[in-house]
């Protein structure tokens, strides 16, 4: 009778062990369950929010666009689109940052080609933005041979296929327009340090996009001519003023006799890049968008980008000639 009671309870307590097992189990994927559905609710919430960073990106610069003159716009950093904003409160403690900037104030890369053949004037300001750098590396014409359809390299320090067919993995040059700056890191021997001190002075926008003056940094105007210097080039910026240049003709009245391509100029900008950082919960999003203001009033999405590490950095320190 004993020895049958003592089997019954070995009976119980195994039973009870499973079920201690099986519901620890249970118990464990539902915490699991649990925290990826709230991972996917952040995931979810912060995407629209950045949308939402986005959406008023557009609305401040169609405001813009109407309190001036639509059909000759003047943009400059005084204005309340380029003005730094306050973070806007989330729930569980998070934050919506958003940051307005003007492509038209950095120099187009893509302007070096003009109609499939090399734009001379493009070309030797890029080896002046890159010497004031202290970027000694002919980029310029390997950043050429990538822009144009053939396969000849320009001068001795150019770059076609032959060469990038020689890297591991080997890969061809894009011969095409460049759509985001990120590709310069495909170029020939660029290097990583090279490629972030020229990043926040480039974009990568249709090729006849004229610079805007009031909002290019003292770096990117002293690359506009031979002889401009730096120091010079921050006078420039200095005498902008409040309010910008209220046309090309101001700027160039500035410049002493400089020559400089004034058709390659304006005050005037059409391309923007809006950045919306978004914080909810243990969830950060990082939205990039390239937004046109066209001329029919409208402000289009041209493209969106998730892979960014956050708002981006301030240019280098000028660097002094």
């Amino acid at each position: 009778m004993s020895q049958q009671r003592g089997m019954a309870l070995i009976t119980v307590l195994l039973v009870v062990a499973v079920v201690t097992v099986v519901s620890a189990g249970i118990i464990a994927r539902q915490q699991l369950s649990i925290r990826s559905s709230a991972n996917q609710l952040h995931v979810r919430q912060a995407w629209h929010y950045a949308l939402g960073g986005e959406t008023l990106a557009k609305a401040i610069l169609q405001r813009d666009l109407r309190e001036g003159d639509p059909r000759a716009p003047v943009d400059y950093p005084g204005e309340a689109w380029a003005k730094p904003r306050a973070p806007f409160a989330l729930e569980e403690g998070g934050a919506l940052r958003v940051q307005i900037s003007d492509l038209s104030g950095r120099f187009n890369l893509n302007s070096m080609l003009r109609q499939g053949q090399p734009n001379a004037a493009a070309v030797a300001q890029f080896r002046r933005l890159l010497l004031g750098l202290q970027i000694e590396a002919p980029y310029a014409e390997r950043l050429l041979d990538w822009l144009d359809a053939d396969d000849q390299p320009s001068g001795g320090y150019g770059a076609e296929d032959n060469q990038y067919l020689l890297a591991q993995p080997a890969y061809r040059a894009g011969n095409r327009e460049l759509t985001d700056v990120s590709e310069l890191r495909l170029l020939l021997e660029m290097s990583e340090a090279d490629y972030q001190r020229l990043q926040p002075y480039v974009s990568t926008l249709p090729a006849n996009t004229p610079l805007n003056v009031n909002t290019a940094s003292a770096r990117v105007l002293a690359s506009l001519a031979e002889g401009l210097s730096l120091s010079r080039a921050q006078g420039l910026v200095a005498a902008r003023g409040g309010k910008g240049y209220r046309d090309v003709p101001s700027f160039l009245a500035q410049l002493n006799g400089l020559q400089v391509q004034s058709q390659a100029l304006a005050v005037g900008s059409e391309y923007f890049q809006v950045l919306s950082e978004v914080s909810v919960g243990e969830r950060r999003q990082v939205l990039r968008s390239t937004l046109q203001r066209a001329s029919d009033a409208r402000v289009y999405v041209l493209a969106r980008d998730l892979g960014q590490g956050g708002m981006p950095l301030v240019p280098v320190e000028e660097v002094q000639p």
